[in-house]
């Protein structure tokens, strides 16, 4: 039990925003990379080079209108929600409300059930996955952004 009472799992909001950064670009980037690996198993066609360009620059098409109209307001409101936390060192993992951490949970097990479960053909599963990886991607930047530019928390001498 004094294991976990001298494990200091506090960090400071301009950490928090770090982690979310990390997160998004991590969730992003996994997205993109995935669902770049799933165009590729398009059959006849739509394995043309092409055709594959087209797919990509309409995935990042509507990838940046999703950001714009969705992804832009649910990483600001992420950011507000940080930096309007009461005191200055909370839990590692309060980067993230509970209501994110569930609809993370939910899109997590619904993209492993229909990548798995073969009833979307992955090479339509690939343009939800990069249209969805690209906008996290931009978010994470605002992340980054409000993180460099959050002052340092001041750190107050132990008077035991």
């Amino acid at each position: 039990m004094r294991l976990f009472k001298s494990i200091n799992l506090n960090v400071s909001k301009r950490f928090l925003l770090l982690e979310a950064a990390l997160v998004w670009t991590l969730a992003g980037g996994m997205l993109l990379y995935r669902g770049g690996g799933m165009l590729n198993s398009s059959v006849g066609y739509l394995s043309s080079a092409g055709n594959m360009l087209l797919r990509v620059m309409t995935c990042f098409g509507f990838g940046g209108l999703f950001y714009r109209l969705v992804f832009s307001n649910i990483s600001q409101k992420h950011i507000g929600r940080i930096k309007t936390l009461a005191g200055d060192y909370h839990f590692f993992y309060q980067f993230f409300s509970p209501k994110s951490y569930l609809m993370m949970i939910g899109m997590i097990a619904m993209g492993i059930f229909l990548r798995t479960s073969a009833l979307v053909p992955l090479s339509s599963l690939s343009i939800a996955y990069m249209t969805m990886g690209f906008p996290l991607l931009i978010s994470s930047l605002k992340f980054y952004y409000n993180w460099y530019n959050y002052p340092p928390a001041i750190v107050e001498p132990n008077n035991e």
